[in-house]
């Protein structure tokens, strides 16, 4: 029988009770964690806190500076690993977002990752790991992607600085082309199954990535204590495939 490699530590998910972040929080229980949760919506969280014997809950909006700094301050110095996958991508022609459209798009990204490491190293064993959410798909520029764009090229070099700012606390990203989640669903409409079907064949592994395969990448760079400061790619191959 294999060894449960995050037994008898906590794993805090911000934004766990959906998408990749339930299934990082599923993967992290079944390698012996406790698990933290936190999202907006309290109904599905209670859902998920149920169906994982979560060690707690707490429903708010990550964004918001205060919320996320109360959170944390309210957990005891035992924290293992936090991954963050609370926000959505902000898409949508630059010159066309009014100014405070455009600075929460920002925030919601790049203003996130250094509250939450500012607000949870504190309570983190060293060693312990974080772990944020990036993309692939905006790495070319194109209309409507320039907010997107941006922050996919500013997390690498966040995440490289929060690494050498917060260890020997580990920091990754994770870069993830498209992940069949609810999200996706929710942002692709009645193109989804076509998305799908040109994924299925054209994508280097012939299926979809779904979020399974991102929980399994998230909870590696929990375990495996070597990884800090470097952005990871999950996309099947989606950059190498011509569009």
């Amino acid at each position: 029988m294999k060894d449960e490699e995050l037994l008898g530590q906590t794993v805090v998910v911000i934004g766990g009770s959906a998408g990749i972040g339930l299934e990082t929080a599923r993967r992290a229980r079944a390698e012996g964690a406790k698990v933290i949760l936190t999202g907006r919506d309290s109904e599905r969280l209670q859902r998920v806190a149920t169906e994982l014997d979560a060690l707690s809950t707490a429903a708010f909006d990550a964004t918001d500076p205060a919320a996320l700094e109360r959170f944390f301050h309210g957990l005891p110095a035992a924290i293992g690993h936090v991954m963050v996958t609370a926000g959505r991508p902000p898409y949508g022609r630059m010159i066309d977002m009014d100014f405070d459209q455009a600075r929460s798009a920002l925030s919601e990204h790049l203003l996130l990752m250094i509250q939450v490491a500012r607000f949870a190293a504190p309570k983190m064993k060293p060693g312990g790991a974080l772990v944020f959410m990036g993309g692939t798909g905006a790495r070319r520029p194109g209309i409507g992607l320039g907010i997107v764009s941006t922050t996919t090229a500013a997390l690498p070099a966040l995440t490289a600085n929060l690494a050498l700012e917060l260890a020997p606390i580990r920091v990754n990203l994770i870069a993830a082309g498209f992940v069949d989640t609810g999200l996706s669903a929710s942002l692709l409409g009645d193109e989804l199954e076509t998305r799908r079907k040109y994924l299925r064949d054209t994508l280097l592994i012939r299926r979809v990535v779904g979020p399974a395969d991102v929980a399994a990448l998230a909870v590696h760079l929990m375990t495996n204590t070597a990884l800090t400061g470097a952005t990871y790619d999950i996309d099947g191959g989606q950059q190498l495939v011509a569009r």
